[in-house]
């Protein structure tokens, strides 16, 4: 886990089509797609600048709510997201909130300690997918 708890990989797709792809896995995996919101676009509205960033809102009850139980804080963090970005030289990427930083934030313990590591384990498998990354 980075010191930030932030957890970083390189897609093999442009921003659109990598959040595009995440929200077909996300769903076909029974989740929940709340938002997606296009920081691009709403830079483009106030007149400014910004390479390609998009945000993916997702989840499910069953997997946040134990957290939740155990330290409602926890919301501030749920339910999950994922931001594709595109740096200078032309790259895109997914960012996500590591789940265990997640949990060691809000002192999370046995009563959550399941969810969290279910959380970790889909996260990683989703953002593979729509990275095009083998997951292992």
């Amino acid at each position: 886990m980075a010191g930030d708890g932030l957890i970083t990989i390189q897609s093999r797709f442009g921003v659109t089509e990598t959040i595009d792809r995440l929200a077909e896995v996300v769903k076909r995996s029974g989740l929940l797609v709340f938002a997606r919101i296009d920081h691009a676009a709403g830079a483009r509205e106030v007149g400014a600048a910004l390479r390609p960033t998009e945000l993916l809102i997702f989840g499910n009850p069953r997997g946040g709510t134990p957290l939740m139980q155990e330290s409602q804080l926890a919301g501030i963090d749920l339910p999950v997201k994922a931001l594709g970005w595109e740096d200078v030289q032309g790259n895109a990427w997914l960012s996500y909130n590591d789940p265990h930083w997640i949990a060691e934030r809000h002192g999370l313990g046995d009563a959550s300690r399941a969810a969290v590591a279910a959380i970790a384990a889909g996260m990683e498998k989703v953002i593979a997918a729509a990275a095009g990354m083998d997951p292992s």
